[in-house]
């Protein structure tokens, strides 16, 4: 009998390890997309250009404008409007996501949005980074590895999570 209660411990210390693992990687995720659509994507000089928009820091004065000045398509303006919802609604669901994972629950329904949200934020992402109109001496800056890290860890939470064995 003792043999049985030790094997029914062992499994469900393992299942609440995986679990934790899955919400260790949504929180990471979700982070990573608010962090990233916060940030700069690019650098030039003391300009950091983001989608956010732009802010300007000369002499110890940081002004934030917008991005018409850049020279970029309407298309491409609002393509940065439309990475900055897409962030944040990756991070909305994804967070849903570790709630309902860390709750014991089973939200394959959540995870379905998680995974359009991701591929929603992968299309817009993809294309305000692809049509930036460029500047002379730009970089990439963090913003657009967070924004890729979120994407990954993203992915890697729903299918840690769906992958799991069926929790009873």
């Amino acid at each position: 009998m003792q043999l049985k209660q030790l094997k029914f411990n062992m499994r469900a210390a393992m299942e609440t390890r995986s679990r934790w693992i899955a919400v260790s990687l949504a929180i990471l995720a979700a982070t990573s997309f608010a962090l990233a659509v916060q940030s700069a994507w690019w650098s030039v000089g003391e300009v950091t250009i983001g989608p956010f928009g732009a802010r300007h820091c000369f002499g110890g004065e940081c002004r934030e404008s917008g991005l018409a000045w850049i020279g970029g398509s309407e298309l491409w303006m609002r393509s940065a409007i439309a990475t900055r919802a897409a962030g944040y609604i990756a991070m909305f669901v994804l967070i849903a996501l570790a709630g309902g994972i860390a709750a014991k629950r089973e939200p394959r329904i959540i995870a379905r949005a998680v995974i359009t949200a991701i591929i929603t934020a992968v299309a817009t992402g993809a294309y305000f980074a692809a049509a930036f109109p460029g500047l002379s001496g730009a970089g990439i800056d963090r913003g657009v590895f967070m924004y890729g890290a979120g994407i990954v860890l993203g992915v890697a939470a729903v299918v840690y999570f769906l992958r799991s064995p069926r929790r009873s």
